[in-house]
């Protein structure tokens, strides 16, 4: 019997729903207290069960609604009897709705409490009120506590995400009151009508632009113009052209992506009340689902917008084979689906998603009686607060005021872009569309980095605009400010800058650019590592220059697939052969059939000793069995029914599939049970009711369970019994587990060996015990703030303590592929590699040594369990006479020296060869990587594979994430990502290597190239005595930036200077690149002097040779040795030939001798045809470049580069 409501009035729980909750009306009594009979009587009835995982800020809102209230009057019996009474159209049984049931003192939901707490910790729910004939006072039967009222006043005052204003009522299946944006999926950056204005926008926020954008305007006053204003207009139309096209074809590319997402078909239920069975289903594009549109999903089938999950139907049953699916539940009751997420979140595992009850059993044509009340949008992909309401049928007028509710968690949700992963056909009702879609909502621009190399261009190019205007005013005052054609001298040093601007590089980012466009070419279809993706393509010349790796290890230098090596129950360890043992002792205690008793008595009544080693033995496999998350999933293949585990760590599937090999197997997995059953006689051994459930946190580090436990195994109880095992980090578990004599000592020593440990442990509760422990922590998850932390203490109060220690076991993660060359070959390559690591400090020593990062023979510098401010001050004395040695240091001891002795730690950890951090927290990793970058100056790249490695790698200049078997947060926040650890060492030595030197050499030429031109500018300008006037006008400027010389120098991304296996081989050439030799204020003003001494060459040559200081004649002369100069000195700067490199260099040359005839205008074609005019070309060229090639060859034989000594020339 439940307690009256008088004895229960003074009860927190007695509370007026009405004043809690501000937005949902119901009526509720109070919450009656479980008891084994209560909860058995509940269950025998076929009761509705409801989800309640993560409920966030409704305090009420949790429990069962009825909208409307009765009145106090005796016509509430009429309203009453209304709406618990039979529902038209409906039979008991499967497609029933919720099944009401009286008692003397209360009419409520049959609903089992015990239910939905597979994946979270299950709230009480409402037994119904008490008749309207006994029902007391408002004021006296519900009462609200003080720490609910102060909660209630937060939540009023503060809580936006409850505001009606910013709710949305959604009726299912029918035309919405209110207008909601369409289901059109838009990547595209720009629209036809913006694209213009913004792409030029952003084209003229760069100052290069805007200076030749003034320059070409400024042709329009008479005073200042030179030649044809087209002569200035086209090399900047030019560039604008390449990059404007470029823009537009990546958003072509979107528009298409976006299209075809746009006009997938979808089922959709149309209701009709003509149509067979009140549906009918109609086929819809993408972009023509609304919100309110029931969609029917079938497997593998992406979901095209957020949906709330209404029904789910099994298409085949869930469970293991070779099991008994009699016992399995059926697909109408279960109503589980599963989905992944990984193109939302990044995460492989996949979610278990549940329908309402309320709306599980309704037929489809009764789903259009559902109004869902759900929040207004946001990104917040993992939190969901709505309600489901069911109205009255149109044949039941007696309740037609009222509409029961049922509560929305994350867990009834599907969102966009998610994919439904198991055998289900799912219906969901569309609540948000379009832009207003999680997906949509969490997409982000993405990030812009600059790199190293474009900020010392940058540096370069400012240097190039002081000379231009050094030199303006140093010819205007070389002739007194008063120029020989009388113009004033502030015109002429703006004529003088003109003619000078040729000296900075239009063409420079847009070369560069594509440029960086090519190399991710290389990249993506280099078939030594196949899947890499960049995603950041403006530092791919960083990836040459990275002086610090940092690294996280699981996953990422460890393949992340685990298996179970070894196990210890306090008096012996079996690994190994040993584990048949183990198989022999589970089969012994679970054993059930006649045949099992001899070899159970042969193995087991050896010795005392034997006996309790096997109790030992059997309560960690079971143990082991049951604590964890695993759901067994049946999926057909090829005709063939396959078992495969969904977890979202693979170390509990490693645990689950070790239970498996010694004899145990989880044949089913759902929401309240888990079964296990023996391999060797396929019988059903164990039945465990999930009562609780206590997910691993990264902070907890632990994972718990509440089960009741039936078998008829002897030895094992045959009635129920309750139980919490608990498993976790050694750290945590140490202080949970009675003590001991032997755990520090055994983590030990299964760290040493590379082992991943985790402690389990157990403890039996009473009944009384889970009741107390039950009524607080659903107290607890009732508050709306601090409401984790308030759980978290009730579990440690009531449960973790003096847990029965069962025994430790150790998972092993094997090395990936090639890691120790790989390693060995970074660290020859001049990259000092640092390993973060959450695992503890043997672990992380252990895979340091076995995986190379510490060299043979290296001394390791331990800095652990530091806690005083002097001990680290010490520490940090004797690591800086250890700058040989390799850094083993733990969170504790990391945090304290950067909190107390930041710079000193910093300045002496960059110099040593190898650091290893391990009980790092994300936060950590990713202060280190900005600590290093900060101090240093140097490039930083972080590579890693899992969620907490995501901050780090964002902190880094360069982030590589590599695709993990825990998802693909990391590769989807990463610059660059890749498969494998070992192609981290072709992207930097190959590709990066590649990439910034064919840079660096594109730079110089494209400044030489300027700088040249304008050499011969000032030279006839000087010879002119000083008259700004233009010497290579109109088209030839124009051909000479673009058509006679883009190409061939465009080429040198080609270039390479030397092979693979050489690079491979020689490490050291990568080395050298740290220090940016390759494009640097030494090799910048190096060429400063070559341009400088060919471009005086070329013009004064050409005036001397042909006797006129201007004129057609030695215009055609001069004009012809710049671009064959040009095209020369991209020849000789080639070092492996490319067959695009010869057809640029020799077509481009051939395109200026056929358009010799047509520059007429310019040249004096009958004396360019005479033996006169090519003598003297050839004359002045040799003069040009002879001395430069001479010095170049003498510097090589002198002291030849790093690249030609490993070629052996």
């Amino acid at each position: 019997m439940p307690p009256s409501r008088d004895a229960e009035s003074g009860s927190d729980d007695d509370l007026d729903l009405d004043e809690l909750d501000p937005i949902v009306h119901s009526y509720n009594e109070p919450r009656i207290k479980p008891s084994s009979d209560s909860a058995s009587r509940r269950t025998a009835n076929g009761s509705t069960n409801i989800p309640l995982q993560r409920l966030q800020k409704y305090g009420s809102s949790r429990l069962w609604r009825s909208k409307g209230r009765p009145g106090r009057t005796g016509e509430a019996d009429e309203d009453t009897e209304g709406l618990l009474g039979s529902w038209p159209g409906q039979t008991h049984g499967n497609g029933q709705l919720p099944q009401w049931s009286e008692s003397e003192d209360q009419v409520g939901w049959n609903v089992s409490r015990k239910k939905y707490q597979h994946l979270h910790r299950q709230n009480s729910i409402s037994q119904g009120r008490d008749a309207p004939s006994r029902r007391p006072s408002v004021r006296q039967s519900m009462q609200i506590s003080d720490f609910v009222r102060q909660e209630l006043a937060d939540m009023r005052e503060g809580n936006q995400e409850l505001d009606g204003h910013k709710s949305r009522e959604v009726v299912v299946g029918q035309s919405q009151k209110k207008r909601f944006p369409t289901n059109v999926v838009s990547n595209a950056k720009y629209t036809p009508w913006s694209f213009l204005p913004r792409t030029l926008y952003n084209e003229f926020s760069f100052f290069l632009n805007v200076y030749f954008l003034l320059v070409a305007l400024s042709q329009i006053l008479p005073f200042l113009r030179i030649g044809y204003m087209s002569t200035y207009i086209v090399p900047l139309a030019v560039v604008l052209t390449i990059s404007i096209g470029k823009e537009a074809a990546d958003d072509i590319v979107r528009r298409r992506r976006d299209a075809e997402a746009n006009a997938e078909l979808f089922t959709v239920l149309s209701f009709s009340d003509t149509a067979r069975d009140g549906v009918v289903e109609v086929q819809k594009k993408s972009r023509d689902i609304k919100v309110g549109h029931v969609l029917k999903l079938e497997k593998n089938q992406r979901v095209p917008a957020d949906v709330v999950i209404l029904q789910s139907r099994l298409s085949e049953l869930t469970v293991a084979s070779s099991g008994d699916e009699t016992d399995a539940p059926s697909p109408q009751s279960t109503g589980e689906t599963f989905i992944r997420t990984d193109q939302l979140d990044g995460e492989t595992d996949w979610k278990l998603r549940l329908p309402s009850p309320l709306s599980q059993n309704l037929t489809l044509k009764d789903l259009r009686r559902l109004k869902i009340t759900a929040g207004a949008p946001d990104k917040k992909v993992n939190e969901f607060v709505g309600t489901l309401e069911l109205e009255p049928s149109d044949l039941d007028r007696s309740a037609a005021d009222r509409a029961i509710s049922a509560p929305l968690t994350i867990d009834n949700t599907a969102w966009a872009n998610t994919v439904l992963a198991s055998s289900t056909t799912t219906y969901g009702a569309v609540i948000y569309t379009g832009r207003q879609t999680r997906s949509a909502l969490s997409t982000s621009p993405s990030r812009s980095k600059t790199g190293l190399l474009e900020y010392e261009i940058n540096n370069l190019t400012k240097i190039l605009c002081i000379m231009t205007l050094s030199l303006s005013i140093i010819l205007v005052a070389l002739e007194g400010f008063e120029p020989s054609n009388k113009k004033p001298w502030y015109v002429a040093i703006t004529i003088y800058l003109i003619l000078f601007s040729t000296i900075i590089p239009i063409s420079l980012r847009v070369n560069l650019d594509m440029g960086k466009t090519v190399y991710a070419y290389f990249i993506h279809q280099d078939k030594g590592i196949p899947g890499t993706v960049v995603r950041t393509s403006t530092i791919p010349e960083d990836l040459g220059r990275i002086e610090y790796l940092l690294s996280d290890k699981t996953g990422t230098l460890t393949q992340n697939e685990m298996q179970l090596r070894k196990i210890h129950v306090g008096t012996v360890a079996y690994a190994g052969e040993a584990m048949d043992e183990v198989a022999a002792y589970v089969d012994q205690a679970f054993a059930t059939g006649a045949g099992h008793e001899s070899k159970a008595s042969e193995i087991g009544s050896t010795t005392k000793t034997r006996r309790e080693i096997g109790v030992r033995v059997r309560d960690l496999v079971l143990a082991l069995a049951l604590c964890h998350n695993v759901t067994p999933t049946t999926d057909e293949i090829d005709g063939e029914k396959v078992v495969s585990y969904q977890a979202s760590s693979p170390d509990e599937i490693a645990i689950v599939e070790f239970t498996e090999s010694v004899g145990l197997r989880v044949l089913q997995r759902d929401r309240e049970n888990i079964v296990l059953q023996s391999v060797s006689t396929g019988q059903i051994v164990i039945r465990a009711e999930i009562k609780d459930i206590f997910p691993f946190t990264s902070d907890s580090k632990r994972m718990g369970i509440i089960v009741s436990l039936t078998s008829e195994i002897p030895g094992l109880s045959n009635v129920d019994e309750l139980w919490f095992f608990q498993k976790g980090a050694d750290t945590v578990m140490t202080s949970i587990v009675c003590a001991n004599d032997w755990l520090d000592e055994e983590t030990a020593n299964m760290a040493r060996e590379g082992l991943r440990t985790l402690v389990v442990g157990r403890k039996r509760l009473s009944q009384q015990q889970y009741a107390d422990f039950s009524s607080e922590y659903t107290d607890a998850s009732l508050a709306l703030h601090d409401r984790d932390t308030g759980m978290a203490s009730v579990v440690k109060t009531h449960l973790e303590h003096d847990l029965e220690l069962l025994g430790v076991t150790g998972v092993e993660d094997r090395l990936q592929k090639d890691v120790k060359p790989s390693l060995e070959l970074l660290r020859n390559a001049g990259v000092k590699i640092w390993m973060l690591t959450g695992d503890k400090i043997e672990t992380a020593r252990c895979v340091a040594v076995s995986a190379r990062l510490v060299a043979r023979g290296q001394n390791i510098y331990t800095m652990s369990k530091l806690k005083a401010k002097q001990a680290a001050k010490d520490a940090l004395d004797v690591m800086r006479n250890q700058t040989e040695s390799a850094l083993l240091i733990d969170g504790d001891s990391l945090h304290l020296m950067l909190s107390q002795f930041r710079t000193e730690f910093i300045t002496i950890a960059v110099q040593l060869p190898a650091v290893i951090a391990c009980r790092c927290s994300p936060t950590q990793k990713a202060d280190v990587a900005q600590l290093i970058r900060q101090h240093t100056k140097k490039r930083v790249c972080c590579i890693g594979d899992g969620g907490n490695d995501v901050s780090m790698i964002q902190a880094a200049d360069v982030g590589i994430g590599i695709v993990g078997k825990e998802g693909r947060q990391a590769s989807l926040a990463a610059d660059f990502s890749i498969e494998q650890f070992c192609y981290l060492t072709k992207l930097l030595v190959w590709h990066g290597r590649n990439s910034y030197k064919r840079s660096a050499k594109l730079a110089q030429f494209i400044i030489h190239r300027g700088l040249i031109i304008s050499v011969c500018q000032t030279m006839y300008n000087i010879a002119g005595h000083f008259d700004p006037k233009g010497l290579f006008k109109d088209w030839l400027m124009v051909g000479y930036a673009t058509v006679y010389t883009m190409l061939p120098v465009f080429s040198l991304v080609l270039d390479t200077d030397v092979d693979e296996h050489l690079a491979n081989l020689y490490p050291e050439l990568y080395k050298e690149l740290k220090t940016g030799k390759s494009l640097s204020y030494k090799t910048f003003f190096t060429w400063v002097g070559v341009s400088v001494y060919q471009g005086a060459v070329i013009q004064g040559l050409s005036q001397l040779l042909v006797g006129e200081v201007d004129g057609p004649r030695m215009l055609s002369v001069s004009f012809t040795v710049l671009i064959l100069n040009e095209l020369i000195m991209v020849a000789v700067a080639v070092t492996t030939w490319h067959p695009i490199m010869i057809v640029c260099i020799v077509g481009t040359a051939c395109i200026y001798a056929a358009s010799v005839p047509f520059l007429g205008e310019y040249f004096d074609l009958g004396y360019v045809a005479s033996w006169s005019w090519a003598w003297r070309v050839v004359a002045v060229g040799s003069i040009s470049l002879v001395p430069v090639w001479g010095g170049k060859v003498a510097r090589r034989m002198w002291k030849p580069p790093n690249y030609r000594k490993v070629q052996g020339i």
